[in-house]
């Protein structure tokens, strides 16, 4: 349907520019055609955009690089995209090939071969292996790197697609092997089978052979919940068939499919994430939970034996508890451990622990160089084997092979990755700013070792800060190439919003607690400023998705901090957003815009609604993608729009048309955004800038 010029909902603002919404409306794809050429002819044409576009595609093109795998049966599984294959190969080789210097690997299927002969620009979205003989595939392929994908039965025996097989064509499915003639499928069954999210509402199973129109309904979710998924807990021994009615974001109900009772709740707290290992139920509750006589705090990780869970029992093993600065940031597990990740300050370890009659033993394991992150997660459930990587900002991964068997013999180095610029010169550190209202915020900051504090130097300042999404170190990699050697300083903000220090940190910025994060963000800039090292017109604030939002209230609630903006695949209309993509699904973050008294907290953070034409504002590229069905392009496109009719100047559009929410559906694309952001950065925060 196209979106009519002034198209006004009841109760909302004018807004002159709803049309910009219609994602492939001829009219709005016509305008931002008209955007692209003079960002490019800005940004992409000069030899150093030429240079620095093809030095990160070489990097991200280097066959030097980890294939990262994953183990399938006998067959050790990677997909890989260099310059010969830009849409990539799906293959595998075995273990001991894999240790070669050049691996010998068995190409499974060719992405780029196969759009070539369909006649479409595949995008690959995974592969879901049938275990236990994994002779069966489901492949999943998106037609321009969105979320919306189709799904296809393939053999790998055979190497060949399945005749008759299980496919579905492009949805938003979800979808879970039960066993080789069963599949749980949520997808787009017809009228009113979505939610307002736009995502399945309805689980059914499908039986091998039938029409999927004979699929067998197990549950539907209300058109007002975020979805439905169907999911088979497939540990040997321990297989469970499971409905997920997803609430919203946050807020869940898992039921049991048990073939005498039909639905079984499963008691947990509707904020609480759970998962099955083995015999475990693992519990993280998001909120204080008292139950069987306890209580557990926030963001602290609980086990207990599933069938006495679902037979009543209460009496919880408590794994971890938060503090003052530690969090839980993940856990893996292998045959007989299982494995979790603690940050202290946003910096991990790791602790192995393992039941043993009711106890459970702890010892810690591994051993990361200051300011780095380490990684350990199981290779199977057959073994004890696991991987690991080591990483920094300056660090490129290293990944090890060990076993949990042998805790004296050190992990096996498998694979380095490549260097992509020389990280002698440079050093991290990390720092603690307050915000407002008094809270300690870290930041990590990557410079040159002979940095000067004069004000001058071009630094670019990252976060997010939502849906408790944690930034910790990583490797900068080819960025250290358009940025780090072009002489800028990164800086990494670890603000409220996040998950940094557990869901107490998340929950801190929720809906009417919001500007907290901005609040953190916009402290963070305000102490690089005061330390020298920059000034605010040689700050840049940079973010995308959820952080495009944070650098969008950077530019209308604090543009003085900063002397340019990257926004990416934002939300910036925090009024319409419900009605854009997915928007619906993040109610639980943000708040409902139609709710008036929500409305009146939202509308403080929407950067579409507080642009004012008297306020001088700092220069702006803003990006997207067409094909982005997650937050939409109308964002980018009514924002940019705006901003110059309201006659504020150096506004730049970029709407890429692939590549979905990632906004590069090829690594040639990626590099061509990276080049095009650093010349803009330089442009207006470079050290000879203004």
């Amino acid at each position: 349907m196209t979106l009519e010029k002034n198209a006004l909902p009841h109760g909302q603002e004018q807004d002159d520019f709803i049309w910009l919404e219609g994602i492939r409306d001829q009219s709005a794809l016509e305008w931002a055609q008209q955007q692209n050429p003079k960002t490019t002819e800005q940004f992409a044409t000069s030899e150093d955009f030429e240079h620095i576009r093809q030095q990160v595609l070489t990097g991200l093109n280097s066959p030097a690089q980890i294939p990262g795998i994953y183990k399938c049966g006998e067959h050790w599984y990677n997909f890989w995209q260099d310059e010969n294959n830009p849409r990539g190969l799906v293959r595998r080789t075995s273990l001991e090939e894999y240790r070669k210097a050049e691996p010998a690997w068995e190409t499974v299927l060719d992405i780029d071969a196969l759009g070539a002969a369909e006649g479409q620009d595949w995008v690959y979205h995974g592969l879901l292996h049938l275990k236990p003989d994994y002779r069966r595939a489901l492949l999943v392929l998106s037609p321009d790197g969105g979320d919306a994908s189709a799904v296809r039965e393939f053999d790998l025996h055979s190497l060949s697609f399945v005749t008759d097989g299980f496919n579905l064509p492009v949805a938003k499915s979800r979808i879970s092997w039960i066993d080789h003639d069963h599949l749980f499928v949520a997808t787009d069954f017809g009228e009113d089978s979505m939610t307002t999210s736009g995502y399945p509402r309805t689980v059914k199973i499908w039986q091998r052979g039938t029409p999927l129109s004979a699929a067998v309904t197990q549950f539907s979710a209300q058109k007002s919940d975020m979805m439905a998924v169907g999911y088979h807990a497939n540990s040997t021994g321990f297989e469970h068939d499971f409905i997920i009615r997803v609430i919203d974001f946050y807020r869940r109900e898992a039921f049991l499919i048990d073939g005498e009772q039909g639905l079984v709740a499963v008691d947990l707290p509707a904020d609480a994430k759970f998962s099955l290992w083995r015999e475990w139920l693992i519990v993280e509750p998001s909120s204080q939970w008292q139950v069987g006589g306890e209580s557990y705090p926030s963001g602290s990780l609980l086990a207990i034996d599933f069938a006495a869970f679902m037979a009543g029992n209460r009496q919880m093993t408590t794994l971890f508890v938060p503090g003052a600065t530690t969090a839980l940031s993940g856990y893996s597990s292998t045959r007989d451990h299982f494995i979790i990740s603690v940050t202290q300050d946003v910096v991990n370890q790791l602790e192995v622990l393992t039941p043993r009659q009711g106890e459970w033993l702890r010892e810690s394991i591994g051993d990361a160089p200051e300011l780095s992150k380490i990684q350990i997660y199981g290779v199977d459930e057959e073994t004890n084997d696991y991987f690991m990587t080591v990483s920094g900002f300056l660090q490129p991964t290293t990944l090890y092979i060990g076993t949990l068997d042998d805790r004296q013999s050190p992990p096996e180095v498998l694979k380095q990755d490549p260097a992509h610029f020389d990280a002698s010169g440079y050093q991290v550190s990390q720092h603690f700013a307050q915000s407002d209202d008094g809270t300690r915020v870290p930041y990590f900051v990557v410079s040159s070792k002979e940095v000067v504090y004069d004000g001058k130097n071009p630094t670019l300042l990252y976060g997010y800060g939502g849906f408790e999404v944690s930034l910790e170190p990583y490797y900068l990699g080819t960025s250290g190439l358009s940025w780090l050697d072009r002489g800028g300083v990164f800086v990494l903000a670890n603000i409220r919003g996040g998950g940094e220090y557990g869901p107490r940190w998340h929950q801190a910025a929720l809906k009417e607690k919001r500007l907290r994060a901005y609040e953190d963000f916009a402290s963070v800039a305000k102490a690089l400023i005061a330390s020298n090292i920059t000034s605010a017109k040689h700050l840049a604030a940079q973010g995308g998705s959820n952080g495009g939002l944070l650098v969008g209230n950077m530019l209308t609630l604090y543009p003085e901090l900063f002397g340019a903006i990257v926004c990416e695949v934002a939300l910036l209309d925090m009024q319409r957003y419900t009605q854009i993509s997915a928007g619906a699904s993040w109610i639980a973050e943000y708040g409902d815009p139609a709710i008036a008294e929500e409305w009146a907290f939202i509308r403080a953070f929407s950067p579409y609604h507080n642009l004012d034409a008297g306020k001088k504002y700092p220069p702006i590229l803003i990006t997207t993608a067409t094909s982005d069905d997650r937050v939409g392009p109308g964002h980018a496109r009514k924002m940019a729009a705006k901003m110059q009719q309201l006659g504020i100047p150096d506004v730049w559009f970029f709407e890429n048309t692939e590549g979905g929410h990632s906004a590069a559906a090829d690594k040639a694309q990626s590099a061509f955004k990276r080049a095009m952001v650093s010349e803009f950065l330089l442009r207006y925060i470079g050290r000879d800038a203004h």
